[in-house]
């Protein structure tokens, strides 16, 4: 008598959570079924982000949210960024959820359950801003492939969970260590259970920061399913591709890790300036380590307007990868003159920073606000797009907001 198979109930809470309620007969459910509400699937609903968000893909989904959608100090998930490379996990099974940490520079292999990392280790809490590697990737031209996205890719949730630095000194580590890779449980687009979607890292500098986590909890809950749920790295200031998603495997190497989207042009950009359009070698581009300063204003919404004689308040947040920003100015004159903004201490270090300022306009007529930040370090944002790179990283001119005085 042939049995039917039925799905795991790790899989019908994940199933839950995108349908947006509880599978009643989910126990009668055939491992092999596609429900109907996952047909033709709504990301807002799949994902709880908000209607206004913009889907740039849904094969892997990439979704950015608009500049005004980012105005909270913390980054609600609603208006957090997707970035994926692969096919989200669908068949997570908390209660079985382990992580093995290998290589050739652990001095002993060994598997953690999710529980023995929460009872174990001291938690943390920090909020950190992660940012896209190619946000802002739209404006270079000659156009560079990838998702297309304007501003939206970047967040700063709180963090929650285990410092990587604390596993590995529990672990054990050879002093020939060089760079910790990760691995996950997410699936290849093709099918083929071979193959990766990404398995990017940092360098031991990194991985051993005190703010560098193995987190289970964003924003005091649950990490989202579509943010890793149950446990990601979370690697602030740096491409957000080194913060890997649904954690089953950290490797510590005793070279650079040469997992999928870490070699070739991937996160990497040339180590010295070309020309647009220039094809540059493999061995001539550099690892994208510490994100550039950058500003974004967050209100009012671009193509506000304004009678004559009234000021206009605007705020929004800044950052520089590992570094404080130093200050935020604004300018209403295409940045022929600039007027520093008030600007609020990080939270904690890689924490982006508030500003905000008031403004007077001179006349009726149409004008645009720049903000551009100040990293600690004196480097400041570009007015314009910064250097061309093949891949479209690292774009970091100054946002700006349209406003008309009526």
């Amino acid at each position: 008598m042939h049995r039917r198979k039925f799905v795991k109930k790790g899989t019908l809470t994940a199933l839950a959570s995108i349908v947006g309620a509880d599978i009643v007969f989910g126990k009668n459910l055939p491992i092999d079924y596609k429900l109907l509400g996952l047909q033709d699937p709504d990301p807002f609903k799949m994902f709880n982000k908000d209607s206004q968000m913009v889907v740039l893909n849904d094969k892997p989904w990439n979704i950015e949210a608009q500049a005004h959608l980012l105005n909270d100090t913390i980054t609600p998930n609603k208006y957090m960024f997707i970035r994926n490379n692969g096919k989200i996990p669908e068949d997570i099974d908390l209660a079985n959820w382990t992580i093995t940490f290998d290589g050739e520079s652990v001095k002993q292999k060994k598997t953690y359950s999710l529980d023995e990392l929460k009872s174990k280790f001291k938690q943390y809490t920090y909020q950190l801003t992660l940012e896209c590697g190619g946000n802002g990737r739209s404006e270079f031209n000659p156009p560079a492939k990838g998702n297309q996205w304007t501003i939206g890719a970047v967040s700063c949730a709180t963090w929650t969970g285990v410092r990587l630095r604390d596993v590995l000194e529990a672990i054990g580590i050879k002093d020939d260590a060089v760079y910790i890779g990760y691995h996950a449980a997410d699936t290849h687009l093709s099918g083929d259970p071979k193959k990766e979607p990404i398995s990017r890292g940092v360098p031991m500098a990194k991985a051993l920061q005190d703010e560098t986590l193995l987190a289970f909890k964003m924003n005091g809950a649950a990490i989202p399913l579509a943010h890793g749920y149950p446990l990601r790295l979370v690697a602030g200031g740096w491409p957000a591709s080194a913060s890997g998603k649904w954690i089953n495997g950290i490797s510590v190497r005793n070279k650079v890790h040469d997992g999928t989207k870490m070699t070739g042009t991937a996160y990497r950009v040339p180590c010295n300036a070309v020309a647009p359009g220039d094809k540059v070698k493999d061995e001539d581009m550099c690892i994208i380590e510490s994100m550039p300063v950058k500003s974004l204003i967050t209100s009012p919404k671009t193509g506000a307007i304004l009678k004559e004689g009234k000021s206009l308040d605007i705020n929004g947040h800044a950052w520089a990868g590992e570094l404080k920003v130093a200050k935020v100015e604004y300018s209403i004159d295409f940045g022929s003159t600039w007027k520093t903004c008030a600007l609020e201490a990080p939270t904690n270090r890689l924490a982006w920073q508030h500003f905000s300022a008031t403004i007077q306009f001179p006349k009726k007529g149409y004008y645009e606000v720049w903000a551009k930040a100040t990293d600690s370090k004196g480097i400041a944002q570009p007015m314009v797009l910064p250097g061309w790179n093949p891949k479209g990283y690292l774009n970091n001119a100054c946002h700006r907001i349209a406003i008309k005085i009526s």
